[in-house]
C-alpha cells in the first residue's frame, strides 16, 4: 500500500468530504440507490418516535436526515468538518445535532442512546479497531437498545465494484488497482482501500462484548450486525 494506516484513516477527510462525498452518492447507479435506500429503511424500522439515535460517520447527512425526521432526537458525528458544514446547511430539524467527534472516543455518558447506527460499511471506512468501535457504540447504548453496523453483502460485489469504478472515472477516488482488487476488497492506487465484513468478521469483532449479535441480510446488498444491549 502506498499509504500507511494513519494516512489511510484520513482519506475521507482529505479527499471524500463535503460536496465530493455527495457527488459519489448522486452518481450511484439505480441498483446502488436501491441498496442505500434499503439500509435506511431497515434502520428506520428499528426507530420509535421517542428514540434517541446516534449516527457514527454521518457525512453530509444523507442517512441522518430521515432518522432525524422520525426520532425524538438524532445526533450525527463525523471527523470531517467539510461534511458536517454541508450537513448543517440543509438539515433543518431542531431535533438533529451535528458534532465533530471520533467514533472510537465518544464524548457521551453511558447508556444515553436507544439506537447507535453505523451504515454503509463505516466499520471498514473508519479504519478503527472493530472491537473498539463496537465497544464504544455499546457503551453509549441504553439497556434494551441496540447498536447497528452494516457492510456490503457478498451478493452485491459486482454492483459495488461498478459504482467505485464510476467514482474513480470521475476523479473522486484514485484509479482502481484491478490487480489488487477482489475477494470483497477494493484498492485504489492513491491508497484508498475498502474492505468487507462478513458474518465471521462481525462475530469476532463482537466477541467478549456483553451483547447478543444478530446478523441480517438486507436486500441482497447489505449485511447488518445488530448488537442487542441487555
Amino acid at each position: 500500500m502506498p499509504l500507511g494506516l494513519a494516512d489511510e484513516s484520513g482519506y475521507y477527510a482529505r479527499k471524500l468530504a463535503g460536496e465530493r462525498l455527495r457527488r459519489c452518492y448522486e452518481m450511484a447507479p439505480r441498483r446502488v440507490q436501491q441498496y442505500l435506500e434499503a439500509e435506511v429503511e431497515f434502520v428506520l424500522g428499528r426507530l420509535n418516535p421517542d428514540s434517541w439515535v446516534l449516527e457514527l460517520g454521518c457525512g453530509y447527512g444523507r442517512a441522518l436526515h430521515p432518522l432525524g425526521q422520525k426520532a425524538a432526537r438524532a445526533v450525527g458525528i463525523d471527523t470531517a468538518m467539510e461534511s458536517l458544514r454541508l450537513a448543517q446547511s440543509w438539515i433543518e430539524e431542531s431535533s438533529t445535532s451535528l458534532l465533530e467527534m471520533d467514533a472510537a472516543e465518544l464524548g457521551f455518558r453511558d447508556g444515553c442512546f436507544d439506537l447507535v447506527v453505523c451504515v454503509q460499511n463505516g466499520i471498514s471506512a473508519f479504519k478503527l479497531l472493530p472491537h473498539r468501535l463496537m465497544g464504544e457504540a455499546v457503551r453509549v447504548t441504553c439497556a434494551g437498545g441496540r447498536a447497528m453496523f452494516s457492510s456490503y453483502a457478498e451478493e452485491f460485489w459486482e454492483e459495488r465494484l461498478a459504482w467505485f469504478r464510476f467514482q474513480a472515472a470521475a476523479g473522486l477516488i484514485g484509479e482502481i488497482d484491478e490487480g489488487a482488487t477482489g475477494d470483497g476488497v477494493i484498492v485504489c492506487k492513491d491508497g484508498f482501500r475498502a474492505t468487507t465484513f462478513g458474518p465471521g468478521d462481525f462475530q469476532r469483532a463482537a466477541a467478549g462484548l456483553p451483547v447478543e449479535p444478530i446478523l441480517t441480510l438486507v436486500d441482497d446488498s447489505s449485511l447488518f450486525c445488530e448488537l442487542l444491549v441487555g
